[in-house]
């Protein structure tokens, strides 16, 4: 550990690691600290029964050649060393609905999205296309997204940021099936009928209809490639050091404090923590009242339940595809909307591939929205990787009722599910804000609000001069939406114009 680093970077998470290689190249004396025993926060797996499961990454998109993410990961040279499996195209996505034997698929290349969907719908053709021009045009709206330079706000207009998603797709056709499953993704960014803008709902959907990818042993891949470039360039990084608190001299920070006692000083700090917790760190009047404030009063959008299927040898043929299934198409905006009778709605289900997979699976991973506040209850417990705790026989019980009732709507679409599971596994809201430290274990950042369009806009500068944030509270959440963040950030350090040059060439 150095005595004086240029930029000290608070939290692995993908953010954190694209800002320190982008420093480092800058041959910048980075050091990045992270609180757990693995680096990378969403990209982290773990393992049970030997098999690899992944916390947040499932698959990723725009990684075809000259790509957008493909253009941010060659930058960041691990385009060439990751491992991939690149999923079906003529379906990657699969959408499903109760009391509905049909399968609606997504294919990838807009010309075969087009073509798949008419399969099902062959009189929408002219909502079909103009569905696939409309979000081709809103994600041209923010030049970062596309690798080209852009003043602030970064979106060349406003009217977009007010456009509800359910209502431009309605809007496009009368078909409530079609609406349904051009809406059925959600997932993917916690849709919401009153508050979710059209522009959330392309810039996610856009990245995968282009190219979907898994990536082979999950996505901590990204964050080993990642930490090996940075360690390659001078940078460090250390595990199992969590920052509590924050140390000023003359209106900046001077230093950060770990839990273990080593103080580790910088020229400048950049938080890839929760902003919310960032500030409850912070303990300072250098910032204003009303900005706190702000950052505190914005909502974090829903957690969810997850099963960490581990399957019996030879049972459950791979799936190079994921599928999202919700229980009516009518209410496929308003599954966060649920009661103990109702939940669980809808879900999405994945598989985890390895070097090894052909035609069997071993795991299965399926993830259904659940509410901070049906775990409320233990919210006093902590329980992650250097701080292990048992949150209590109440909790197990509550997890293992959730289990059988997620367990039984699978069932529906897979009769023989049971017969193929060897163990499961389980994660509440708790979980990721533990293991990620997300705000009440949210699973993408901040609500992004139609009614409110700039309040969960946060800049990545903050008042005090040498403290910047990033991660996917900042703009937009995936594995794209938050290393443009991550750029983004940098460009305020940088130069805009200049960074962007050097990712372009």
């Amino acid at each position: 550990m150095k005595d004086l680093y240029d930029a000290v970077i608070i939290g692995s998470g993908l953010g954190g690691l694209v800002c320190a290689n982008i420093l480092a190249k800058e041959n910048l004396r980075v050091c990045i600290l992270e609180k757990n025993q693995q680096f990378g926060g969403n990209l982290q797996t773990f393992s049970r029964d030997k098999t690899i499961f992944d916390t947040g990454v499932h698959y990723i998109g725009g990684l075809d050649k000259d790509q957008n993410l493909y253009k941010y990961f060659k930058y960041l040279e691990i385009i060439d060393e990751l491992n991939l499996r690149k999923l079906y195209e003529d379906g990657f996505d699969i959408i499903s609905f109760d009391n509905d034997e049909k399968e609606y698929k997504h294919a990838q290349g807009y010309k075969n999205f087009s073509n798949t969907l008419l399969q099902n719908f062959p009189n929408e053709k002219k909502a079909i296309n103009k569905y696939c021009e409309i979000l081709k045009k809103c994600c041209d709206m923010f030049p970062l997204y596309n690798v080209e330079e852009g003043e602030p706000p970064y979106f060349k207009n406003p009217k977009i940021l007010t456009t509800r998603a359910k209502d431009l797709i309605d809007s496009l056709t009368k078909n409530k099936k079609l609406q349904a499953v051009l809406s059925g993704t959600s997932f993917l960014y916690a849709g919401d009928a009153d508050r979710t803008p059209f522009y959330v709902h392309a810039l996610s959907v856009n990245s995968f209809i282009e190219s979907s990818y898994r990536v082979v042993n999950g996505g901590s891949q990204i964050s080993k490639l990642l930490v090996r470039k940075l360690k390659s360039k001078g940078g460090d990084a250390f595990k199992r050091h969590e920052v509590n608190e924050f140390k000023f001299k003359d209106g900046k920070v001077n230093s950060v404090i770990c839990s273990n006692g080593k103080e580790i000083k910088g020229n400048l700090f950049i938080s890839n923590a929760d902003p919310k917790l960032t500030l409850n760190l912070l303990n300072t009047n250098l910032l204003r009242k009303s900005y706190v404030n702000r950052i505190k009063n914005i909502e974090s959008i829903i957690g969810c339940f997850s099963l960490y299927i581990v399957l019996k040898p030879n049972t459950f043929e791979y799936q190079n595809r994921n599928y999202y299934h919700i229980k009516d198409y009518n209410d496929i905006w308003n599954i966060q909307d649920y009661s103990d009778k109702t939940w669980p709605k809808g879900y999405v289900m994945s598989m985890g591939v390895n070097n090894k997979t052909s035609k069997w699976g071993e795991t299965l991973t399926v993830m259904t929205y659940m509410k901070y506040a049906d775990v409320k209850e233990w919210e006093n417990t902590f329980n992650y990787a250097i701080n292990r705790n048992d949150r209590g026989s109440s909790y197990e019980k509550f997890k293992k009722i959730k289990t059988e009732k997620l367990l039984n709507e699978i069932e529906k679409k897979i009769p023989n599910i049971r017969n193929c599971i060897k163990k499961v596994y389980t994660s509440t809201p708790l979980s990721y804000r533990d293991y990620i430290g997300s705000n009440k274990g949210g699973i993408y950042g901040y609500v992004k609000d139609v009614n409110k369009p700039l309040r969960s806009f946060i800049s990545p500068k903050t008042k005090i001069k040498n403290l910047f944030f990033t991660g996917q509270c900042l703009n937009m959440h995936g594995v794209l939406g938050v290393t443009v963040g991550g750029v983004l950030t940098c460009s305020e350090i940088l130069g805009q114009k200049y960074l962007l040059n050097k990712i372009r060439n």
